[in-house]
């Protein structure tokens, strides 16, 4: 059975929200016959508030929680390994520890974690990372009134949360815009699955910039291939480009599949130029271009965010969302076409 909500529990009573905090924190404010009424439907929906949320508004442990990132392919999970660090760094400046949690990138499990840590530590708020279609995590957290920040929009969804995110379109498009500008045409796409948020908003920026290059819908149709972020995935994609498309140039939205790309083209006369996404360790060893995003600015913004939302006189940030913009590093795998 779900947990009782804070607002399942003001329903049932017929009061407001915050008439029910009242009872559970302020009880001399609620007219006695109203928390009677109150506390009958906490008996009858068995709500049990999270101590962690009642210690929110009472004192402080300067602690945010935040999950670290799955073990990946050692390249582009080095991204969030980097915005781990940032956050720690940033949040130690002013006052503030991390407790880091491990959790499976799975929605419900990550919250079972949630549902401990409010049980057993003692946390301020939380730092989400890697948000998607359908998160539902950030719901569940808004439910009971804990306060967090997201690294990534929400996507696909009207959530009114604080967020902090890079624009991937602006990125790719940056890339390719980048390629055209050497005197490549046939550009192509190795991509995510496009039911990936993040892939598919750095995919439209490779289709903008081919648009207005004068491509239409069904060129750029067969001039992109999506698939996993794994290396030999993308060694395979890209070989599969080579024979049925013959690009000059070819457009990653990861280091990986960029990396993948680099290794099929090392027997080829003239290769294609390649250009990767997240500047990671590996794009600087291979000497490949990449766009890097600033993830000292997005760790800075998601710790201001997070301690406006804690420190604050209740009332929201003036600025609650932050895009911003990656940079375009360019190295030797930019080539002009040979042909």
């Amino acid at each position: 059975m779900p947990r009782a909500t804070l607002e399942l529990v003001a329903a049932r009573a017929g009061v407001s929200r915050q008439t029910v905090s009242n009872v559970l924190n302020s009880p001399q404010l609620v007219a006695q016959e109203t928390a009677d009424r109150v506390r009958e439907a906490i008996e009858a929906l068995d709500y049990r508030p999270h101590r962690a949320a009642r210690q929110l508004r009472t004192r402080r442990s300067h602690v945010l929680g935040l999950r670290m990132p799955p073990v990946a392919d050692g390249i582009n999970g080095a991204v969030l390994d980097r915005f781990l660090h940032a956050v720690t760094e940033q949040a130690q400046e002013r006052g503030y520890r991390i407790l880091l949690y491990a959790a499976p990138d799975v929605d419900e499990l990550e919250i079972a974690q949630y549902d401990e840590l409010l049980e057993t530590a003692d946390l301020d708020g939380f730092v989400l990372s890697s948000t998607r279609f359908g998160d539902t995590r950030t719901t569940w957290l808004t439910e009971r009134e804990v306060p967090f920040v997201t690294f990534g929009r929400p996507w696909g969804s009207l959530a009114a949360h604080p967020w902090v995110d890079v624009d991937g379109a602006a990125g790719v498009r940056a890339a390719t815009e980048h390629l055209l500008a050497l005197g490549h045409r046939r550009i192509a796409l190795l991509g995510w699955p496009d039911d990936d948020a993040v892939g598919a908003d750095r995919r439209r920026g490779w289709v903008e910039a081919m648009t207005a290059a004068g491509w239409t819908g069904d060129q750029l149709t067969g001039m992109q291939l999506l698939q996993l972020d794994s290396v030999e995935v993308a060694v395979g994609a890209t070989r599969h480009l080579l024979a049925e498309v013959d690009p000059t140039a070819i457009v990653a939205v990861s280091d990986s599949l960029a990396l993948g790309a680099s290794v099929a083209l090392r027997t080829v006369d003239d290769p294609p130029a390649v250009v990767g996404f997240d500047d990671t360790p590996v794009a600087a060893a291979v000497d490949l271009s990449s766009v890097a995003q600033p993830l000292d600015e997005a760790a800075e913004h998601v710790v201001s965010l997070l301690l406006s939302r804690l420190d604050g006189d209740g009332t929201q940030p003036v600025e609650q969302h932050r895009l911003l913009v990656p940079r375009l590093v360019v190295r030797g795998s930019s080539r002009p076409p040979a042909r």
